[in-house]
């Protein structure tokens, strides 16, 4: 009796122990990124991307799982737009002249803030393979539309010296011709004149998830995003304003994922 007693307690104990070996192996695993067969319901990743209206943009995302193929995701970002007319002038008749942008109105900065779903459409299998996912975003979007301002050349009514003044772009006034311009004034000039646009913004995606770890995101995306303006932004002069801002864009993207 004594000794199948012993026998017992000994291999409870051995079971215990290699349950907890095996749990430890499991968690030195899951902190090395390695595959243990179980499902990162969180993730959270920035990125910056180039986009087709001339500049660049930073994105944040935080995202769950709903499934074991779909995310909900929320996401932040900002980028810069440019009209497609923007043309680069300088004045070559003042030896200091500076660039500016002939006509331009207003410099817009876009701030995006929306929620989506992120589906698999190709599951990574392992450490070397490639996810693909599609992701789609609907949200509110405000646009910061500041006034350009520009450095104009004039000269002096009663001693007809000239004198330089930093005054904001009007279309059809003196500063609306180049001869008179000495380029653009700085850019935080005119920032308490500064009007906000509200509008809606959609996005579609497509992304290709890389990373050498099942804890991390490492990920090339790329997508079309359109803000529809219920008051359309005067961008160029001579232009009609804008009500649709269409933009497409690459973005690299790193990130985490957690329980």
């Amino acid at each position: 009796m004594f000794k199948k007693c012993f026998i017992f307690i000994f291999l409870a104990i051995f079971s215990l122990g290699l349950g907890a070996q095996e749990l430890k192996d499991d968690l030195t695993r899951l902190q090395s990124g390695e595959d243990v067969n179980v499902l990162y319901r969180n993730e959270a990743s920035f990125g910056i991307f180039a986009h087709s209206a001339g500049g660049f943009g930073l994105a944040y995302r935080r995202g769950q799982h709903v499934t074991g193929m779909r995310k909900r995701m929320f996401e932040i970002e900002a980028q810069n737009f440019k009209h497609p007319k923007e043309i680069k002038s300088v004045n070559q008749n003042a030896p200091n002249a500076k660039g500016y942008i002939y006509g331009k109105l207003n410099s817009v900065l876009l701030i995006r803030s929306g929620v989506g779903y992120q589906n698999v459409i190709y599951q990574k299998s392992d450490k070397k393979s490639v996810e693909i996912r599609c992701s789609y975003f609907l949200g509110a979007t405000l646009a910061f539309a500041k006034p350009v301002y520009l450095e104009v050349h004039h000269t002096d009514a009663y001693s007809g010296m000239p004198i330089i003044t930093t005054e904001r772009y009007v279309p059809g006034s003196y500063n609306d011709t180049i001869d008179n311009v000495l380029g653009k004034a700085s850019f935080f000039k005119g920032m308490d004149k500064t009007k906000i646009y509200p509008a809606a913004y959609a996005k579609l995606a497509l992304s290709f998830e890389y990373a050498d770890r099942f804890n991390g995101i490492k990920a090339i995306e790329t997508g079309a995003v359109v803000d529809i303006y219920p008051y359309a932004i005067p961008m160029m002069a001579h232009n009609k304003k804008q009500e649709v801002l269409v933009s497409l864009y690459i973005k690299f993207v790193w990130g985490k994922k957690w329980f």
